[in-house]
């Protein structure tokens, strides 16, 4: 598995689980009705939400956001020339999603 290219890094985990209880729509969202929209294993949804984990790719970050009903830069941060990545625990990072 390669490194991820520029991932987007969580602005903050508790933001990402007070939406999760009140989407866009109104509704609460589960782990795993999330981890199915961003197409990544539920796991790692619990990650972002317990702080464990802070990055995902722009891909998830997007599908992420626009499941929520927030705009994209309210939950995430772009990683890149001025905003380095935060590295994640090899234990977290060997996960498959």
């Amino acid at each position: 598995m390669r490194p991820q290219q520029n991932p987007m890094v969580l602005v903050d985990p508790d933001l990402l689980v007070r939406l999760m209880k009140r989407t866009g729509d109104g509704r609460e969202v589960t782990v795993r009705d999330l981890a199915d929209a961003a197409g990544c294993h539920h796991s790692k949804i619990g990650h972002l939400r317990s702080g464990e984990r802070r990055t995902a790719t722009q891909t998830e970050a997007m599908a992420i956001a626009k499941r929520l009903g927030v705009d994209l830069l309210v939950l995430w941060e772009h990683t890149g020339r001025t905003v380095e990545a935060p590295c994640e625990p090899p234990h977290i990072a060997a996960v498959p999603a």
